[in-house]
């Protein structure tokens, strides 16, 4: 009797389980049907807005341009492995940034353990070769942070590219070209630039914000010179800094270079100063406002389709006075990361559009087919080859 009872009180509990189950799983799916109508109600809305919103390329589409494309903005790294001198702080190489940007240069880190920090020359020179429209490109050289004592401050330095790495390495290829980074700070800042010029260097980098260079130093009057003398351009970065840990913003700020410029150096602002401000007033606005004044000022476009560049490339693009002052450049690797696509444009571009520029496999090709299609001119593509004399 106490077998049957149990059983009878088990069979009614798995019933109200089972009831309250069914509940449960339609209370489940009375949610998901919700939730997919709100769905479809948004991504309608979102079309019909981007069919209200769609203005199309910032100008004119122009036919694309025939000739080679010299890219002036061109990074590479190191971790020190087969001797390169190179290094990047334990800081820089435990954060998440580190991973994208080897997976971007297309290696991994035992294989660059294994063969040496030159093979990402190797990687760089091979991907420019596949291109069917950039011909060559500036690899970057990056100096570090410089103490008191005049000696390269290794705790406070983010990521460090020495020039002789640099310099020999390019010169094993035809596609790669040198470009030099001297912190005016060292005592022997004027025979390094010496050194580069020499070992064919076609400019100078600096990123201030990291290296805690300020522009404005008159200290650096002789350096300016010497940069003057040699006919060495300044590509320096202006503008809010974030693809590494730490920065200091205001070291960028495009107003401290007017000391170079009023000394003649050709100074060229990367990015054109997107992102941050200074006195409460943009940066790239803040450049603009020094364009007439100074013949001797360019600016380039690297990176300015970045997601966190809206409107930056727009208003470069519609800038009379950038007119004659703008360069193609790509900032490598960061191209060739998710902070880079054509889908960040459905207000700009056709989805047509889109999926054939997301398809191009090549980064330097799919960074130009982007920049063609928002309507970056045949003049801003050709004027690296023309400004660093290059030729085909």
């Amino acid at each position: 009797m106490f077998c049957i009872v149990k059983t009878q009180e088990l069979i009614v509990t798995n019933i109200s389980q089972l009831e309250n189950s069914q509940k449960i799983k339609g209370v489940f799916w009375q949610w998901i049907k919700f939730i997919s109508k709100l769905t479809a109600i948004a991504i309608v809305m979102l079309l019909v807005l981007r069919e209200l919103l769609f203005s199309g390329a910032y100008l004119p589409v122009e036919k694309p341009y025939k000739n080679p494309i010299f890219d002036m903005h061109c990074h590479t790294a190191g971790i020190g492995a087969g001797e390169s001198g190179c290094f990047v702080s334990k800081e820089l190489k435990n954060n998440f940034r580190f991973k994208i940007y080897l997976k971007a240069f297309g290696v991994t880190l035992p294989e660059v353990e294994a063969k040496g920090d030159r093979i990402l020359m190797e990687r760089l020179a091979g991907r420019l070769k596949e291109s069917q429209r950039v011909g060559g490109a500036i690899i970057l050289a990056m100096d570090g942070v410089i103490d008191n004592q005049g000696n390269l401050d290794s705790e406070r330095t983010e990521f460090y590219v020495p020039n002789e790495f640099v310099a020999r390495e390019t010169s094993k290829y035809s596609n790669l070209y040198f470009g030099a980074s001297v912190n005016p700070n060292r005592p022997d800042a004027l025979e390094r630039l010496q050194w580069a010029k020499e070992n064919g260097a076609l400019l100078v980098k600096w990123l201030p914000s990291i290296q805690y260079i300020d522009p404005a130093n008159r200290s650096y009057e002789p350096f300016y010179k010497k940069l003057v003398e040699l006919d060495l351009p300044l590509l320096t970065h202006a503008g809010q800094e974030r693809s590494f840990t730490h920065a200091r913003d205001d070291l960028a700020d495009p107003v401290r270079l007017k000391l170079p410029l009023d000394l003649g150096v050709n100074v060229i602002v990367a990015h054109a100063a997107s992102t941050g401000k200074n006195e409460g007033q943009e940066d790239i606005d803040r450049l603009i406002g020094m364009l007439e004044s100074y013949p001797n000022l360019y600016s380039d476009i690297s990176s300015m389709t970045q997601i966190n560049k809206p409107g930056y490339l727009r208003q470069a693009l519609k800038e009379k006075r950038f007119k004659g002052k703008l360069l193609y450049g790509s900032d490598f690797p960061l191209i060739n990361t998710a902070a880079v696509s054509p889908w960040y444009f459905p207000l700009n571009l056709t989805r047509e559009q889109m999926q054939f520029i997301a398809a191009i496999e090549n980064p330097w090709d799919r960074d130009v087919a982007l920049k063609e299609a928002l309507g970056v001119s045949s003049e801003i593509f050709s004027k690296p080859s023309d400004f660093f004399g290059i030729t085909w």
